[in-house]
């Protein structure tokens, strides 16, 4: 099957301009396989206030529960025919497993050759926000392995909240909905200074640690598999691009830094090879 240019990836709008400012780990993830599968497509933004509609106008399900128990609609979504919408796609690893399954040769190869993906957390790791769950097997292991990465990321991703920037049209009602998801009440507990800002970047580098390893293995890199870039790249990939908007420059320049420059190395990669915003 050839690539075809109707192709629409959802993607959440933070601050103008959009494709600049564009940081959510899981967008960037779909958007990272589309660029590596050479497939045309067009990004159509979605202010976050208007996820949930969007998402039901398509006919798609939330992917994931809030604590509480209710629906937490969010992106990303392809849509494969704009005539259709029943060929809509409303999570990044389906979006992946399409791709690979329908382009099997095209752009950069197979999204998920075989290597092994045994990264593991600390044990009692868990995080406050939903992470999807899945359980129809395919590149079981790569599943596994995002999983744990997004789990890695998500227990950190305080370091981040006070670096989000929204349209100002909706900031208001974007940060109370932050605020409802994690029980508090006021903006400024959702940042993090001082010393315990320091004690958290600790905490991630360590977390990241193995990782880094993973990424070391090959002796040459950039990717896990050396100069071969992969779905496993790509999920590590969508998360420093979102620490790269919503980071200060020093920190991030900090951990791009960490164990020789791994995780600067494979960010700079991924966005020359697969960053173009389409």
């Amino acid at each position: 099957m050839e690539p075809d240019a109707t192709f629409v990836l959802y993607d959440i709008a933070f601050a103008s301009p959009y494709a600049e400012n564009a940081s959510a780990p899981n967008p960037w993830k779909a958007r990272y396989a589309l660029n590596f599968k050479g497939v045309p497509y067009r990004t159509e933004w979605v202010l976050m206030t208007d996820i949930a509609a969007v998402r039901k106008g398509l006919g798609l399900p939330a992917c994931r529960k809030f604590a509480d128990g209710t629906d937490f609609y969010t992106l990303p979504v392809l849509v494969t025919n704009p005539k259709d919408t029943t060929s809509a796609i409303g999570d990044s690893f389906d979006i992946a497993n399409y791709l690979q399954a329908t382009f099997p040769d095209s752009g950069a190869g197979d999204l998920f050759p075989e290597q092994k993906l045994n990264y593991t957390l600390p044990e009692g790791m868990q995080s406050l926000v939903p992470l999807s769950e899945r359980a129809d097997g395919i590149h079981a292991e790569y599943a596994r392995f995002q999983e744990n990465v997004d789990m890695a990321f998500s227990v950190h991703a305080q370091l981040t909240a006070h670096g989000m920037k929204w349209d100002p049209e909706v900031a208001d009602k974007v940060k109370a909905e932050f605020l409802r998801r994690v029980g508090l009440s006021e903006w400024e507990q959702l940042g993090i200074h001082g010393e315990a800002r320091e004690k958290l970047k600790e905490s991630l580098r360590v977390t990241l640690g193995p990782l880094a390893g993973m990424l070391q293995r090959d002796g040459e890199g950039p990717f896990m598999l050396g100069k071969r870039p992969s779905y496993a790249d790509i999920i590590v990939g969508g998360w420093l691009r979102m620490l790269s908007k919503t980071l200060p420059e020093a920190e991030f320049g900090e951990i791009c830094g960490w164990y020789d420059g791994v995780f600067g190395k494979l960010h700079a990669a991924l966005q020359e090879r697969f960053g173009d915003v389409k």
